[in-house]
């Protein structure tokens, strides 16, 4: 597999909130990964930098429990964690001051034959102070910035947003990273449109039934509560990662894979979404609130309990029925759906194609089901292709549904990457296909902030739903009044 690994060059990569959740939990166990597989040139560096007063020393004893935490025992023997741990250092700096960017400055500038990147795995409201301090002390000039969702939490604030950054970086420099578009499976997704001629001729309305995407999770919102109560699953899911998927799967095929082909694509896609607003909101949208119930075998709290609060509006639930009006996709339904306390952790797109016009089988063996594309993201990357195919034996024909099921991890025996890995690394080769773009974002926002209008002027509660099941009856019924189910469990 190294050998057909595309090489970076060297770089210097500065990770602002280094001590940081999402630092320890992804970045980190990324980049060792990256590292023990030889992506990491020998003279690549790393230096973490939050407002934690560390030692270079304790920063890589921080770095080393964060690989113990989260990467299989048997990889970390030998030289390739040492190896891994000599390339981090460490300093101590605020956005809101000036201590410890000269040091930073320093550091970056003595490495000035490197690519420097800048990864933000901060709080959104510190990436525009952040920036300004790497353009203050001149290390803007030739690096490139990543930053994480959530990017605004409406138009008015992403576009103040994308200004602040757009300022110190121009657009070719900066990376708004979302891993649901470097999992393994959403590549493949390209892969089997572009690569295939089976599907192809058949990516559109005279074809396709209707899509379903779903994004449901099992956890509650446990230690993010506190975030997670002023943006809610409408933010938090459906703004970026469900419509980046409805992207993927509706976008006209692009001139080339360049980046910005692919995200020109991407681009028609949302502008073409039909506007969901006060008119039609109560009949196309379903927001819900979990309950307490049952999960993982056992009890659970509800949304409520694990705020510590005995009221909010937020909802830890959505069901979208949306469209896209262009002749491709006209008159074919897109079902999204995320939660949060679901009944299991799946992440997977549903293309589901119209039933055959006419059965030559007679009425003997029963109703034909329609063929369906599962693409499943998570947890078991792999992909279905369910077909009506003959039961063996005699007796005449009995027909059955099953499916071609090629399960990632069982068909190439190699470890799936991690999606951090694999966007980290483009980063540094400079290819941003993979990012979102400034107008994808506020174009996004623009379909998402009439719908949280038309909710807050509705002024009705979220529908509660029991922990553990698969969200409030009214998602069901969005679906079933057009005469289709959800399809769950990759069925």
């Amino acid at each position: 597999m190294t050998s057909r690994l595309i090489p970076v060059a060297p770089f210097v990569l500065t990770v602002f909130g280094a001590t940081g959740d999402l630092s320890r939990r992804k970045l980190i166990p990324a980049l060792f990964h990256r590292d023990l597989d030889g992506q990491i040139p020998d003279d690549a560096t790393i230096i973490g930098v939050s407002r934690r007063s560390l030692s270079d020393e304790e920063f890589r004893a921080f770095a080393r429990q964060a690989l113990i935490d989260h990467i299989p025992t048997g990889e970390l023997e030998g030289s390739p964690v040492e190896r891994f741990l000599s390339r981090l250092s460490y300093v101590a700096a605020d956005a809101d001051t000036d201590p410890g960017w000269s040091e930073l400055a320093s550091r970056v500038s003595a490495q000035d034959d490197k690519i420097p990147v800048y990864y933000l795995a901060t709080a959104p409201h510190l990436f525009g102070p952040i920036c300004d301090k790497l353009g203050k002390y001149g290390l803007a000039e030739k690096g490139r910035v990543v930053i994480e969702k959530p990017i605004g939490k409406d138009l008015k604030s992403a576009l103040a947003l994308n200004e602040q950054v757009g300022r110190i970086f121009p657009e070719e420099r900066v990376y708004r990273i979302d891993h649901y578009l470097g999992k393994e499976t959403v590549q493949n997704l390209m892969a089997l449109r572009f690569a295939n001629a089976l599907f192809e001729p058949l990516w559109n309305n005279a074809h396709i039934d209707h899509v379903q995407i779903t994004v449901a999770e099992a956890l509650g919102v446990e230690e993010r509560a506190g975030y997670y109560d002023t943006a809610g699953a409408m933010r938090d899911m459906v703004q970026n990662h469900i419509l980046q998927l409805l992207c993927l799967v509706a976008m006209e095929p692009p001139s080339s894979l360049d980046a910005d082909a692919v995200r020109d694509e991407k681009l028609k896609v949302l502008r073409a979404l039909k506007p969901v607003d006060e008119h039609n909101v109560a009949a196309i949208t379903v927001r819900g609130q979990y309950r307490a119930g049952a999960s993982a075998g056992g009890a659970v709290p509800g949304y409520l309990e694990e705020l510590g609060s005995t009221r909010s509006q937020t909802e830890t639930f959505v069901a979208v029925k949306a469209e896209v009006e262009n002749w491709r996709w006209a008159g074919v339904p897109f079902y999204l759906r995320t939660g949060k306390r679901l009944a299991s952790r799946v992440s997977e797109i549903v293309v589901a194609f119209r039933p055959v016009p006419h059965s030559v089988f007679g009425e003997a063996v029963g109703p034909l089901e329609p063929n369906r594309l599962v693409i499943r993201l998570q947890p078991d990357e792999g992909v279905k292709l369910w077909l009506m195919i003959k039961d063996p034996g005699p007796g005449g024909i009995r027909l059955t549904h099953v499916p071609l099921d090629m399960s990632f991890a069982k068909a190439f025996k190699v470890r799936n990457p991690d999606a951090y890995e694999r966007l980290l690394l483009d980063v540094v080769r400079g290819n941003q296909t993979l990012f979102m773009r400034r107008d994808e974002v506020e174009a996004a926002w623009r379909w998402v902030d009439p719908i949280l209008e038309a909710w807050r002027n509705a002024k009705e509660p979220p529908r509660p739903y029991t922990a553990g099941t698969w969200g409030p009856s009214a998602a069901i019924a969005l679906i079933e009044r057009d005469g289709r189910t959800w399809l769950e469990d990759g069925a």
